[in-house]
């Protein structure tokens, strides 16, 4: 047998290293696995606040001042009618709204909860001419300011904008969009899943009049096929990593509570929006009222994710185009639909330039 060589011999303890260190990893692994599974789901949305107003499937909440001078504009958030606001609060350092309140802005945030067999036939005229409206009101009440900032995120930014182009005269102060689509024609995917040989959309609503939240969550899932895999399989690499199983399971919870959406709004979104891309065309009506972007005159932010899959930026970049506000700004970042807002590339980038943004023109 030929001698062991000097090199041979140095080499023997490293991969020995290397193997006892992937042992020990596997089993940690495996430890921490069966900790996710019997943990608790995690807490979200612990930020202080008070139910302002609660009917149905609308919650408006008023989010405590954590410093002792505030804005004097309030702003109010909408969130889509698909998820919850929670996403804007999921834990302290991971907080949209906790870094707000340090910055002085007063915050209102609209939530939305599970629509009942009695709220089917909400739709975008239910949104827009009277959800959205009612709060308004309440905020301009509460806080005793008439001017008020709205900040809309995906469908919230849709319905917010809505709401501004049927109250050009105000209240509105300014207005925010997150990944909000316009040109539904670049929603090609969505486009095809609603297509009548893929979907009967009135069958679909007539047979119950809410539309299962699963429903929701299988029509996203669809535009990224392997999205749940590849999770998976980046969870099984973190598992040891605390604070990203943590950051994880926060998500995955948001995601988890997705909720059903009242049969009308979906027949008008899908109709109206998806399949004659009314917003875009101009042609779309609400309570009869024509929605015209260029009766937008407010300034307007809109924020659009580089990598959006579920509103690309060819879809949401319109929204600046169309509207005749001077001061509008359109920003371009990295990120995806969600990431966009929370996250570290939104504690990073976004929160930052939404801060600066509404710093100078909340007085």
């Amino acid at each position: 047998m030929a001698p062991t060589t000097t090199a041979a011999k140095a080499k023997m303890p490293s991969l020995a290293g290397r193997l006892q260190s992937e042992v020990e990893r596997l089993i940690q692994r495996n430890l921490k696995g069966l900790e996710y599974l019997a943990s608790p789901a995690p807490i979200v949305g612990a930020m202080p606040k008070t139910v302002l107003h609660r009917r149905g499937t609308l919650s408006l909440y008023h989010y405590h001042a954590l410093v002792q001078e505030v804005y004097r504009v309030p702003i109010l958030f909408v969130m889509a009618p698909t998820n919850k606001a929670f996403i804007f609060d999921l834990a302290p350092d991971q907080s949209l709204v906790e870094y707000l309140l340090k910055r002085g802005h007063d915050l209102y945030v609209i939530d939305w909860n599970a629509p009942v067999r009695a709220e089917a036939h909400l739709a975008l005229e239910d949104y827009a001419l009277d959800f959205i409206p009612d709060c308004v009101r309440r905020v301009q009440q509460d806080s005793g300011v008439e001017d008020v900032t709205v900040v809309g995120y995906c469908a919230g930014g849709l319905l917010a904008t809505i709401y501004a182009s049927l109250h050009a005269d105000g209240p509105l102060k300014n207005l925010v969009c997150f990944t909000t689509p316009v040109d539904f024609s670049k929603m090609e995917l969505f486009r095809k899943m609603t297509g009548p040989s893929q979907l009967d959309v009135d069958r679909l609503v007539d047979s119950d009049g809410i539309i299962p939240s699963q429903v929701v969550v299988n029509s996203f899932n669809m535009l990224r096929p392997a999205g749940d895999i590849a999770g998976q399989v980046r969870l099984w690499d973190n598992l040891w990593n605390d604070q990203y199983v943590k950051s994880f399971r926060r998500m995955e919870r948001w995601v988890a509570e997705t909720l059903p959406l009242p049969g009308g709004y979906f027949r008008q979104t899908t109709t109206q929006l998806l399949k004659k891309n009314a917003l875009y065309e101009g042609t779309l009506k609400v309570g009869g009222r024509l929605v015209d972007l260029s009766k937008i005159k407010v300034p307007l932010l809109s924020v659009v994710a580089q990598h959006d899959h579920i509103v690309p930026p060819d879809c949401a970049r319109p929204l600046v185009e169309r509207v005749a506000s001077r001061d509008k700004e359109e920003v371009m970042l990295p990120g995806g639909h969600v990431s966009i807002v929370a996250g570290p590339n939104a504690i990073k980038r976004m929160w930052p330039k939404l801060d600066q943004w509404l710093e100078e023109r909340s007085t």
